[in-house]
């Protein structure tokens, strides 16, 4: 992975604030890890939440977009596919089996992110740069219906009710060193890019020490040179 070179014809479009290596989007990085995954090297264009003309030859105002050659494909579910349907002599996301990886991603988002967001969103803007702090700030607020601050209140009392939630996610990386079973798969990126939102944003202990969920995050951590490890976390 190079940042910001346009020498490559495969790019990443990714979410970050002033700083272009804190990419902290949950969706960016199950793609990032999908490409280290496939062996595929890409440019990093960082992308923060204002530059949507930026991304009108996509036809989409989000990110990821993956632009591979001749090819634009936008959101992050459409890219898994995409890169197993070119590159199938690569090692396999979704196993030809994406009903089960739409669970694990329905799961995520509306177990994992629901609640991490409400941990975490008042630590975002301090990574955010100036054009982007109105924005986040008037949609997030509009979203909750509260001030950021008020929103993530006593989140160390919520802290236990979080964990219980993640006893599913417990109880099989407890039985095994992966999602995906003694390797990762697509399953483990879509579950990891909320850890990894929650680590670059926000200085919240989300897990007890000796969590095996722990373990399985420094596993993810680890993989393809530490490419994760890597990128800074909050303090």
């Amino acid at each position: 992975m190079r940042e910001g070179s346009t020498g490559m014809a495969r790019q990443l479009y990714e979410l970050c604030g002033r700083d272009p290596a804190r990419v902290f989007s949950p969706y960016c990085w199950r793609i990032r890890m999908a490409l280290a995954h496939k062996g595929l090297d890409f440019d990093s264009m960082p992308w923060r939440f204002t530059e949507t003309d930026r991304l009108a030859f996509a036809d989409c105002d989000k990110v990821p977009v993956l632009v591979d050659g001749a090819r634009t494909v936008a959101d992050s579910w459409a890219i898994a596919q995409y890169l197993d349907e070119a590159y199938p002599d690569a090692p396999s996301l979704l196993h030809g089996r994406p009903a089960a990886y739409r669970f694990i991603q329905a799961w995520t988002d509306a177990v994992l992110h629901a609640s991490l967001v409400r941990l975490i969103v008042s630590d975002i803007p301090a990574l955010l740069d100036e054009p982007a702090l109105g924005y986040f700030h008037a949609s997030r607020e509009k979203r909750f219906g509260m001030k950021l601050e008020q929103v993530t209140a006593g989140r160390e009392d919520r802290l236990p009710a979080f964990r219980e939630s993640l006893h599913p996610l417990r109880m099989v990386v407890r039985a095994q060193p992966f999602l995906g079973g003694d390797a990762p798969d697509y399953a483990d990126h879509t579950v990891f890019g909320g850890f990894m939102w929650g680590r670059v944003c926000s200085p919240l202990a989300l897990l007890e020490p000796g969590d095996p969920i722990g373990a399985w995050v420094e596993r993810m951590l680890d993989l393809h040179g530490g490419m994760a490890r890597q990128v800074p976390a909050a303090a």
